[in-house]
């Protein structure tokens, strides 16, 4: 195993060692983690075939939300698997190209995720303040061009970013103390000055998902003002707007943890800092296909009455 720094060596092999810490206790890793990736990946699914199948879900925000699904089963696929590989087997190895392109995949996914919650404040703005244009604004022609900057503001930093971490020499170690190859993880061990992938690395944090979750604050402030100015209760939307705002709350919350961790000095140990990364990506996983498939009535509602409908054809089929 090669991790003694020279100067004259650039590691394009890397070893995962998150949780190392741990030591024998490590393995036992496996049983959380494979159970909240079999939640998120059932539960994701569900949402997705509900969402498919089912006409009376073919509404723009039943859409969005089918979307989020969509991100949310991808998220753990990047990375849960080779994840449980290792604590298991210990399978730690992984080329850099590799790491690229996992790096790429997580932060340009995460990223979109964010974009996601802020087109559904868009959709939650037009439904409760310009009910008259919903439907002209939420047409897809007139909705592409609400959300055609932020994919491209996303493509462009995310490709930046994994970009210039790619044309580093790394030359430190080659072992990383982590599950997946988050940006900072992988520029940490380069031998050269990191100033600007520091710089692009805060700048995507800022741009991205920080200005996504000023931007959806904006646009429930509007929300709630608009409906104590009408007069009227609308607990569906208001509903609607809290799970958004708490979902998005806690997901910042644990990346920027994450993110400001590498950059700042503190007393964070890295089994938790890996824990806090961890929960970032797969948090949002888990809990938004039950807070948006429990609480939202009429998938609610699908998904029973699907169930129903099940049963008594097999029932059927039993009966002679």
């Amino acid at each position: 195993m090669k991790d003694l720094p020279a100067e004259n060596i650039s590691f394009t092999d890397f070893k995962l060692i998150g949780f190392y810490s741990l030591g024998e206790w490590r393995p036992l890793l496996f049983v959380p983690f494979s159970l909240m990736f079999l939640l998120a990946i059932t539960a994701n699914s569900m949402i997705i075939y509900l969402i498919t199948s089912q006409k009376s879900l073919h509404s723009p925000m039943y859409v969005l939300i089918g979307l989020m699904a969509v991100v949310d089963l991808m998220l753990p696929i990047f990375f849960v698997p080779n994840m449980l590989l290792n604590f298991l087997f210990n399978w730690t190895g992984i080329s850099l190209t590799g790491c690229l392109i996992q790096m790429f995949s997580l932060h340009f996914v995460g990223t979109f995720q964010s974009t996601l919650l802020l087109w559904m404040a868009l959709d939650r703005y037009f439904a409760i303040c310009k009910p008259l244009y919903y439907h002209k604004y939420m047409e897809i022609p007139n909705f592409v061009k609400f959300v055609v900057v932020p994919v491209i503001r996303n493509v462009l930093l995310v490709v930046t970013t994994v970009s210039l971490a790619g044309k580093l020499s790394f030359c430190v170690t080659n072992i990383i103390d982590h599950c997946f190859c988050e940006h900072m993880v992988l520029v940490q061990l380069a031998c050269g000055d990191i100033t600007i992938n520091n710089i692009v690395g805060l700048l995507t944090v800022f741009f991205i998902p920080t200005a996504d979750f000023i931007l959806i604050n904006i646009s429930y402030i509007v929300i709630f003002t608009s409906v104590f100015k009408s007069g009227k209760t609308n607990m569906k939307a208001l509903n609607t707007c809290i799970t958004h705002f708490i979902v998005m709350s806690v997901t910042l919350t644990f990346a920027l943890i994450a993110f400001l961790s590498y950059r700042i000095r503190n007393n964070f140990s890295p089994s938790g800092r890996v824990f806090v990364s961890t929960m970032y990506l797969l948090f949002p996983s888990c809990f938004n296909p039950i807070i948006y498939g429990v609480r939202t009535k009429e998938i609610r509602q699908t998904f029973i009455k699907l169930c129903v409908s099940q049963g008594k054809q097999k029932l059927t089929k039993c009966v002679p």
